[in-house]
C-alpha cells in the first residue's frame, strides 16, 4: 500500500501540505502536515487535538496532499478510539522523538498502553488512500 501511495506523490518522507474543504465556507483550507505510514497504510495523526482541520476532513471525507509541487488527491476514514488506534498513535512518537513528544498531550513514545488508550480520545487519526 504504501508503495501505492509513493506513485501517486505520497511522499516518504512524509512532509506535505494538506488542503481540504472548509466545513463552513467550501473553500480549500491548507496546513503543512506529516502523513504517518503504519502496518503498510498511511495516516494523518493529529497531535493537537480537534483542530479545524480535523473537523473539516470529518465533513470533507478526503482531499488532497501536496508534497512539493506534486497533487494528491485522498479519501480520508477516521479511526475509532480502539488498539487500532493506540498502536498508530504509539508508533508516532517512536518515529517522530522530541517534536512529538511536545505536541502529544498525554502520549509520549514511553507512555504506558492506559496511557494511550486514555489520550487516544483527543488525538483523532485518519486512515487515507490515494484516489485513482
Amino acid at each position: 500500500m504504501v508503495d501505492r501511495l509513493a506513485r501517486h506523490g505520497f511522499s516518504l518522507l512524509s512532509s506535505a501540505e494538506l488542503s481540504v474543504r472548509g466545513r463552513r465556507s467550501g473553500q480549500p483550507q491548507r496546513i503543512p502536515v506529516d502523513t504517518h505510514a503504519f502496518e503498510g497504510d498511511r495516516y494523518l495523526v493529529s497531535a493537537r487535538g480537534h483542530s479545524p482541520w480535523v473537523r473539516n476532513m470529518r465533513v470533507a471525507g478526503g482531499g488532497e496532499l501536496r508534497p512539493g509541487r506534486r497533487v494528491s488527491r485522498f479519501t480520508a476514514v477516521e479511526i475509532p478510539d480502539d488498539a487500532q488506534k493506540e498502536g498508530i498513535v504509539r508508533a508516532r512518537p517512536e518515529r517522530w522523538g522530541w517534536e512529538a513528544d511536545q505536541y502529544f498531550q498525554g502520549a509520549t513514545a514511553k507512555s504506558t498502553d492506559a496511557e494511550l488508550l486514555a489520550a487516544g480520545p483527543d488525538h483523532p487519526v485518519f486512515r487515507i488512500t490515494a484516489e485513482d
